[in-house]
């Protein structure tokens, strides 16, 4: 006689839930942290509804690290250390490792800090030095809709993306004879910006060497009171004639095969792309825009009979060339 055993419908059950129990995933997240030095001027606590002006600092490779009191070694915090008063917030984080700012971590403590603190968004200002110049120049050219000006110092970038400062007024500062970070870098960026841009001032100390932070920062207060002075670019709309409209009507090609019409209604001049009509708004006489505070234009330039084409400038740069009109 066989005795019938539930043994293997046990065993059976036993492993199904050992094979979900090892193929389920469960959702987990990483959270990084970015210190950073703070200080709020000495009547932020007074005066409750009064929105401040701010600085963001970012230190160079020599103060990376775990140890936040490393970042008060030069600039802005040396200078909070030593007693001096700003009339703006001063935000100055600590990079981990001396390679080089996380741009993306930077924008994300850059929001935090706009939503904890009454910042002026209208008046947000990004310096750095050496390390901190070319995170200085990074974060600018990812994220030219934050800030209102930047000064970087001894530092350099990337000079095909140069372009997205060209709504920024900037200052720059090296030393003539910094064999660290070779002032080309800054001569490089500067002269890659002022294709665009003619809010560009360059500073150069010919007899400095790396360090020409000390007196860009410490020196006077004119990069202070030359920050201050600058509020975030906006487009402001000006009336042309539609005699001037006209003739940047036709047909244009881009460099992908892309192709736009522009023509003049009761609307003003507008752009017509596949589905799309969109209204181009003058800045000037040959540059246009979209909405006010979306870093987003079309820049015309001219040939020898009128318009040759234009440069669509948002995340990328576009050129399209003026074809022969279509009827």
């Amino acid at each position: 006689m066989k005795i019938k055993t539930k043994r293997p419908v046990f065993i059976f059950i036993f492993c199904c839930f050992h094979f979900i129990a090892y193929c389920q995933q469960t959702v987990q997240k990483l959270i990084t942290e970015t210190p950073y030095l703070l200080y709020l001027p000495p009547s932020y606590n007074t005066d409750t509804v009064k929105r401040w002006p701010l600085v963001l600092f970012l230190h160079g490779s020599g103060e990376s690290g775990y140890d936040i009191n490393k970042v008060k070694a030069h600039g802005p915090p040396q200078l909070i250390e030593q007693g001096k008063q700003f009339p703006f917030i001063v935000v100055s984080p600590q990079s981990e490792v001396p390679s080089g700012w996380d741009v993306d971590q930077l924008y994300k403590l850059l929001q935090g800090v706009k939503k904890n603190y009454r910042v002026d968004a209208d008046r947000i200002y990004l310096t750095g030095l050496s390390m901190g110049g070319f995170g200085t120049w990074a974060l600018a050219m990812k994220h030219p809709e934050e800030f209102a000006a930047i000064a970087p110092v001894c530092g350099g970038g990337d000079t095909s993306n140069a372009w997205k400062t060209r709504n920024i007024p900037l200052w720059c500062f090296h030393g003539a004879l910094d064999n660290v970070v070779p002032i080309a870098g800054s001569e490089n960026m500067v002269k890659a910006v002022g294709r665009w841009n003619s809010k560009v001032r360059f500073t150069t100390y010919a007899d400095k060497n790396h360090n020409s932070w000390d007196t860009t920062y410490n020196t006077n207060d004119s990069l202070y009171n030359w920050l201050l002075a600058q509020k975030k670019f906006r487009y402001k709309e000006v009336k042309l004639s539609n005699a001037v409209l006209k003739k940047y009507e036709g047909w244009y090609v881009g460099e992908d095969r892309d192709t736009a019409k522009l023509m003049v209604t009761n609307r003003g001049l507008i752009a017509i792309h596949a589905t799309d009509t969109v209204v181009l708004k003058a800045a000037s006489d040959n540059i246009f825009f979209l909405t006010p505070d979306r870093n987003m234009d079309f820049r015309f330039t001219t040939g020898k009979n009128g318009p040759a084409g234009f440069w669509f400038l948002g995340e990328r740069k576009l050129f399209y060339r003026r074809v022969q009109y279509k009827k």
